[in-house]
């Protein structure tokens, strides 16, 4: 589901909010999100998931193609796990 499709689905569900405040809402929710990850916390969504960022750190490695050895600098990397009624939702389990 893309993010238009989201407000359009919140917006049929709830027809007398007005399709632009919807829309301010879900930019703000996930502006928060967004801020809240890349300060390095966690964001948990009970009965949906969590999201939290892992650090990979600075490592050697190889080329594949000419063997030549390279710097891979650290970089982090955005990981989720599913909440448990998300789990057996998709189970069905509910």
């Amino acid at each position: 589901m893309t993010r238009s499709k989201l407000i359009d689905e919140i917006a049929a569900a709830y027809p007398d909010l007005d399709h632009d405040v919807i829309e301010r809402v879900v930019e703000s929710v996930f502006g928060e999100i967004s801020r809240a990850l890349c300060d390095g916390g966690r964001v948990e969504l009970r009965g949906f998931g969590a999201f939290w960022v892992k650090e990979r750190k600075s490592r050697k490695a190889r080329n594949p193609r000419t063997g030549e050895a390279v710097y891979v600098p650290r970089r982090f990397s955005l990981a989720f796990k599913a909440g448990k009624l998300l789990r057996d939702q998709l189970n069905g389990r509910t």
